[in-house]
């Protein structure tokens, strides 16, 4: 019998972008951060070969970038989508319903908490809180809050992202 083995064909990484952040950064002390921030701007993620790129261009371990990206939440691994649906899981949004937006999301979009889109157009996240408590239940895509939220409000609003593009 013969198992089956999937395998994963990674596409490459054009280094140019990170190469070009680094280069303003090169010969300033303590530029990890910055560094790093650039790389995700440019990309929209930290993609693994830009983290041993930038070990080596700036002589730091990459165990260390490991660190500070595991250990701030703004900096993300993995591709992204272009919609960041934020749900707000605070006490308020809470009690008024999220978990049901948050059913709804998942339903309409087939993904949960931290995940993506096959087509890199949504990720869903649930937040402590977004600071909207008098509109609850909120989310947030992008840089919009929607608040007051039902079921069929919450599909107006992913059928209007859907719509874009």
């Amino acid at each position: 019998m013969s198992e089956a083995v999937e395998t994963k064909v990674e596409e490459e990484i054009d280094l140019t972008g990170a190469n070009e952040v680094i280069d303003k950064y090169i010969d300033m002390p303590g530029s990890l951060m910055p560094v790093l921030q650039g790389i995700q701007e440019f990309y929209g993620y930290i993609p693994e070969e830009t983290v041993h790129l930038t070990a080596e261009r700036l002589n730091v371990y990459s165990s260390q970038i490991y660190g500070v990206l595991t250990f701030y939440a703004q900096f993300h691994m993995e591709p992204r989508g272009k919609y960041i649906i934020r749900i707000c899981m605070g006490t308020a949004c809470h009690v008024k319903g999220a978990g049901r937006i948050s059913d709804t999301i998942e339903d309409r979009l087939g993904i949960g908490h931290a995940e993506t889109t096959d087509d890199l157009k949504f990720t869903v996240e649930h937040v402590a809180c977004i600071g909207a408590c008098g509109m609850a239940p909120v989310i947030m895509v992008n840089d919009g809050t929607y608040g007051s939220l039902t079921v069929q409000k919450t599909d107006e609003v992913i059928d209007k992202y859907k719509k874009m593009d």
